[in-house]
């Protein structure tokens, strides 16, 4: 039997069901068989200690790989899944736009706000998301330039290319921004059902120097210098 590949968070939410003694008998079984799977238990094994056959251990192992977590539930026949009530989308909505995870981190997840709310399933923050169009894991960037040549210079940066000249050298210098201690001068556009969260590229500096380095593929060396600005001056001086 192959293995599950599950996470640090999926083995903790399966071994949390598999020694729970308020869960469903059902659920239990189940939780149990993706573990087994995951530890590498033979077939035989499995149905021993379960007391299942083949049938269930394709079902529901096939139905983990396809939906994780989420589908470790069983479904009727022409039922469709129970929606969570407008009290509790609410609070779920209020929580995900409206506030920080607790821990610090910068994005939330459907298990670190379940977490946070308490009576709240994975899988009804889930569907809830879904429903809204909401994805906190995604991060978009806005620029808004002033300059009015700015397309004109766009263009020949984009024209460079798809279009070199022969023998051309090109240097392309990436900016990391996000390691910097760095006030962004446009506002975020906070996350919106829809819409991902948005920053902007403009930025005060505050006295940050910049480091400019380049690793040299031929030897390994790596070269840098640092200077108080980032114009073209600093990368290229005479």
């Amino acid at each position: 039997m192959g293995k599950m590949n599950l996470t640090d968070t999926e083995r903790k939410q399966l071994l949390l069901a598999a020694r729970s003694r308020t869960v469903r008998a059902a659920d239990v079984r189940r939780a149990k068989l993706i573990l087994m799977l995951e530890d590498g238990e033979s077939r035989d094994a499995i149905m021993s200690a379960l007391g299942c056959d083949s049938r269930f251990i394709a079902r529901w192992s096939g139905r983990f790989l396809n939906e994780r977590l989420a589908g470790m539930y069983a479904r009727h026949p022409g039922r469709a899944p129970e929606q969570p009530p407008a009290k509790l989308e609410a609070r779920v909505l209020n929580r995900t736009l409206k506030h920080k995870p607790s821990d610090g981190s910068t994005h939330s997840s459907s298990y670190k706000l379940a977490a946070e709310l308490g009576d709240v399933s994975v899988s009804a923050v889930q569907r809830i998301w879904r429903k809204h169009g909401i994805k906190p894991q995604r991060l978009e960037r806005h620029m808004v330039s002033n300059d009015p040549d700015f397309e004109t210079k766009a263009a020949d940066v984009i024209g460079l290319y798809l279009n070199p000249p022969a023998h051309a050298v090109v240097f392309c210098v990436d900016e990391k921004t996000a390691i910097q201690a760095l006030e962004r001068r446009d506002r975020m556009l906070p996350l919106s059902p829809g819409c991902a969260e948005s920053h902007g590229f403009e930025y005060k500096r505050n006295g940050t120097l910049s480091l400019f380095a380049a690793f040299n593929t031929a030897t390994g060396e790596v070269v840098g210098t640092t200077a108080p600005h980032q114009r073209t001056v600093c990368v290229l001086p005479d």
